[in-house]
């Protein structure tokens, strides 16, 4: 019976065999593309190439790849969902397509994997008889072929338009006796006798706008097996959780807990909830995502509480999942060095996690208890959206916890109403929004004025002949301010920096051939209109005089050094803290900055000295700066 491990070292060395070049797993985080919470399967480190924005290291690729879906955070339970898992997966930029990638996938499952072709069953979709040629050319039965739509076996586009393609997909048959037991039972019933083992995907078609579909000249290839699965099938577990890969892990609860796996069906489910969540987070914390209330640090924190909570279904009253992220380095740091590398930093995030949860974990729970049983009084099926959001806010439970919980006593949750209580929460910070306005005596003004976006242009120069497009003089649009009249003017292009990102606005002076200008400060009305906020010193301004606007060279000069000195500093703090080290908030000035960032713990005074060091020498080595307008996706893989 093979291993896990030997499956996925079988698999690899397979295609390096065809001419693959093997690539390594890419992190979790997707580098680069904003469009993407986390990475969900193996083609992600490769859409640049697929899409043509990069070169191909080869034509031919293979990986096998750490992937998260957040889809099955709620299934997760059962005997089949996982959020973290393994995906094999061969690619073909543009080189061979549907013949060789079919051939090439059955003779790995019946020669190397071994399973008996009699379990096999395929599936593709409905016009595809290219697919079905092939399948039939290696002795498959037409009966075991299967059709379907594009629901099921169409790819594609990620959007309105792209790339897209038929797929066909290799199920596994555990037999008869497993799942729903009907007659008419086959591929796609959703039943636990079927497994879908792997995923062709033949990327031949660009679909446009309008739903019109064309052959791409270049068909590409795209495919993924979930590890998990087919050691499941190889070794004949009609549950992923039955492998080698998760009976450690359960087998090290169990022991934790003094109860056995097997003897109890909801044991069995609070132990699969805790030992997949446990072995998900400890790869997510490796790859730096950090605990928090957005984003994919919302979906790590949503794992740990839910895990927390199934933890306590099971007795376990102390912090537990210590226990768990170490038994999964243990035995993934072979394949997964980071693991072992970032070991230390994941037993911190975790304890300090679940203790943070677990001060209000008693407190909500006797909450929903008591919420549950008014609604049990007056026989209300739905939980209200005040409460939902209450525990949420107030106790960390995150909303989809709470329904969770309310389904298994037969409540539902007000969605709407939680909505409602969210968009006010909203609604209070766009409100501290037009407060900060106000503060500057521009409050009601967004929105009222048909202004066009301001252009910027003190990227290359500090000085600009422009046009004012408008004055403002308290709340009030005017056609014209004099000398001693405070004022707001708004340029149609300027090189003055508007305050955002923390960093402050510039100073200078407007001057027209009839008056000058002193700008006190610049901010933005929007964040695409800029305002210079200051006092007529000389003369008189009107809407479409031609103006010269000047920014304070030598402050200017101060910000930018503290600009660049927060770069250096972000860098210097991944270097003494860890990769997971991200910017949350600055504040740059030309007398000080300041550089927000979340750590688990406070600094000691040696990482303070440390961080010091590293970036007086970087500013001793006197290197050159310059700056570079890239691509969103570049300059984020850059640094930025």
């Amino acid at each position: 019976m093979m291993t896990s491990d030997e499956i996925r070292a079988a698999f690899l060395g397979f295609f390096e065999s065809k001419g693959h070049k093997v690539i390594a797993s890419s992190s979790l985080i997707p580098r680069g593309d904003p469009t993407l919470l986390l990475t969900s399967a193996g083609m992600v480190q490769f859409k640049p190439y697929f899409l043509g924005e990069a070169v191909a290291p080869s034509p031919r690729l293979a990986s096998c790849q750490k992937c998260f879906r957040t889809t099955d955070i709620e299934s997760v339970g059962d005997s089949t969902h996982l959020t973290f898992f393994e995906m094999l997966g061969n690619f073909s930029v543009g080189d061979y397509f549907k013949k060789e990638a079919i051939a090439w996938a059955w003779e790995f499952v019946t020669r190397h994997l071994k399973l008996p072709t009699e379990r096999l069953w395929v599936t593709i979709f409905l016009d595809d008889d290219e697919s079905f040629r092939y399948w039939r050319q290696l002795g498959i039965p037409e009966e075991r072929i299967l059709r379907f739509g594009e629901e099921d076996n169409f790819w594609g586009p990620a959007g309105d338009s792209g790339p897209c393609g038929p797929c066909s997909e290799i199920f596994y048959d555990f037999g008869e006796g497993i799942g729903c037991g009907k007659a008419a039972c086959a591929p796609n019933c959703g039943c636990a006798r079927f497994a879908e083992i792997w995923n062709l995907v033949f990327t031949q078609y660009n679909q446009d706008k309008d739903g019109q579909r064309t052959l791409l000249p270049k068909p590409n290839i795209d495919t993924g097996m979930g590890l998990e699965r087919a050691a499941a099938a190889v070794q004949g577990k009609t549950s992923v959780y039955e492998t080698e890969l998760f009976a450690s892990l359960i087998d090290n609860i169990s022991k934790f807990i003094g109860k056995n796996y097997g003897s109890d069906d909801e044991v069995d489910k609070a132990m699969r909830v805790v030992v997949e969540h446990g072995r998900a987070l400890t790869f997510l914390i490796a790859d730096g995502v950090m605990p928090s209330n957005e984003g994919r640090g919302y979906v790590l924190r949503r794992l740990l509480r839910r895990a927390a909570l199934f933890g306590r279904k099971l007795g376990l009253e102390k912090p537990f999942l210590n226990q768990i992220a170490g038994a999964t380095i243990g035995s993934m740091t072979k394949v997964y060095p980071e693991l072992q590398q970032r070991r230390d930093f994941i037993f911190q995030v975790i304890e300090l996690e679940e203790a943070k949860f677990r001060e209000t974990l008693s407190t909500g729970l006797e909450l929903i208890e008591i919420i549950l049983g008014e609604r049990e009084t007056k026989r209300t099926g739905k939980i209200s959206g005040e409460h939902v959001f209450r525990l949420y806010d107030t106790y960390g439970f995150p909303v989809e916890l709470t329904r969770e919980i309310a389904a298994g006593r037969g409540f539902s949750v007000d969605s709407a109403s939680f909505e409602r209580e969210m968009e006010k929460q909203r609604e209070r910070a766009r409100a501290s929004h037009k407060f900060a306005l106000a503060e500057k005596g521009l409050a009601g003004l967004t929105g009222e004025f048909d202004i066009k976006e301001t252009t910027f242009s003190g990227y290359s120069n500090l000085r600009q002949k422009t046009t004012i497009v408008s004055l403002l003089a308290g709340n009030n649009s005017v056609g014209t301010v004099n000398e001693g009249q405070e004022a707001s003017l708004i340029l149609e292009t300027t090189p003055f920096y508007g305050e955002m990102g923390g960093q402050v606005g510039d100073t200078g002076e407007i001057r027209s051939a009839s008056g000058r200008f002193a700008v006190s400060g610049t901010i933005r009305l929007t964040p695409d209109i800029i305002v210079h906020q200051g006092r007529v010193t000389e003369g008189s301004f009107s809407v479409r005089d031609k103006v010269t606007a000047e920014v304070d060279r030598e402050r200017r000069l101060d910000i930018a050094r503290n600009h660049t000195a927060t770069h250096l500093l972000q860098m210097a703090l991944r270097q003494v803290l860890g990769e997971h080290i991200q910017q949350r908030g600055s504040l740059v000035a030309p007398e000080r900055f300041r550089f927000d960032f979340s750590h688990l713990t406070a600094m000691t005074n040696e990482e303070i000295s440390r961080a010091q060091r590293i970036v007086n020498d970087r500013i001793r080595q006197n290197l050159v700066v310059y700056d570079e307008e890239l691509p969103y996706k570049k300059a984020i893989e850059a640094g930025a």
